[in-house]
């Protein structure tokens, strides 16, 4: 099953053009339909639009099949509406700010992390050594700036997203990767020309 968006309503024919472009299935997961047909693996293609207002555009795209095993990934847009373009973190944040604002994530992450790291270390389903192994790959894990482009924006907040590419056999260990934050904790990361300060009050 493939649910796909039709993206329509906007003034200008130059922006909508760029965001029909962007959102193009073949652009999602490099996948296009004819692909999907023909591997035959797919069981579904679906989104989820978390905002639409305010000049934002926030979708993410999730696949599901089953090939070796079953299998799901999902990919994530964050879009300006006034020009088409994907909004990256220094549009919105302040670039002086953007080291801290990376730390100040990576706090949150870290405390994710402490608690699966224990878990790994204690796990009676893993093999001899493989809970260490994962631990150490978690604990080697840390949020830096280039990771702040991916991020998804609400009416709460922002989620600041981390994949951390996991196998699907270790994948119950892995962060889910979401860390929010509300407008408030992020004014003094904010731009005050972006689109995200009209949030703050």
């Amino acid at each position: 099953m493939v649910e796909y968006p039709v993206v329509s309503g906007l003034g200008d024919p130059t922006v909508l053009h760029k965001i029909r472009s962007i959102l193009r299935v073949k652009n999602i997961f490099d996948y296009s339909l004819r692909d999907y047909r023909q591997d035959q693996w797919l069981d579904e293609f679906t989104y989820d639009v978390s905002y639409n207002a305010n000049n934002i555009f926030d979708i993410t795209f999730t696949q599901n099949g089953v090939a070796a095993y079953p299998d799901s990934q999902s990919r994530h847009f964050a879009i300006d509406l006034r020009t088409g373009a994907i909004i990256k973190a220094s549009d919105v944040f302040r670039s002086s700010e953007l080291k801290a604002l990376a730390t100040l994530v990576n706090l949150k992450m870290r405390a994710e992390l402490r608690e699966l790291i224990e878990l790994a270390k204690t796990s009676p389903n893993l093999a001899a050594g493989e809970g260490e192994s994962i631990a150490e790959a978690l604990n080697d894990m840390t949020f830096e700036v280039n990771n702040l482009d991916d991020f998804s924006v609400s009416e709460k907040g922002v989620t600041f997203l981390y994949d951390a590419g996991f196998p699907h056999a270790i994948e119950a260990f892995a962060p889910e990767g979401r860390y929010l934050f509300a407008y408030s904790d992020l004014k003094p990361y904010l731009r005050s020309e972006g689109l995200l300060w009209q949030f703050v009050r």
